[in-house]
């Protein structure tokens, strides 16, 4: 098994996301391999962004995935999250807590 990969833990997070709002963090831990605390840090990280947004619902937390946001290291700053979401999960992984379409 290779010690590196391709998709950073903030990555692997927002995929997790992605593909399930309402996912928790024990949850998304437990998919990336990492701890509950990281899971926590690396959620804050892309709400602070604004990658993220996070909806309190109850003793849960739903999240939105801003996906007209940019990918940070994209060379022309032209790809959009939910572009990068669709083509690593599938057509539906950008689009489950989507927000708006840019106007």
């Amino acid at each position: 098994m290779p010690t590196w990969g391709f998709l950073t833990n903030h990555a692997l997070v927002l995929l997790c996301i992605a593909r399930d709002p309402g996912v928790r963090l024990r949850d998304i831990a437990a998919s990336v391999g990492i701890t509950e605390r990281s899971a926590f840090g690396i959620v804050s990280d892309l709400a602070a962004a604004g990658y993220i947004v996070k909806e309190k619902g109850g003793r849960r937390n739903r999240y939105r995935v801003e996906t007209q946001r940019p990918v940070p290291e994209s060379a022309d700053r032209n790809i959009a999250i939910g572009d990068l979401l669709a083509l690593l999960g599938g057509q539906d992984a950008g689009l489950a807590g989507a927000g708006p379409e840019p106007g």
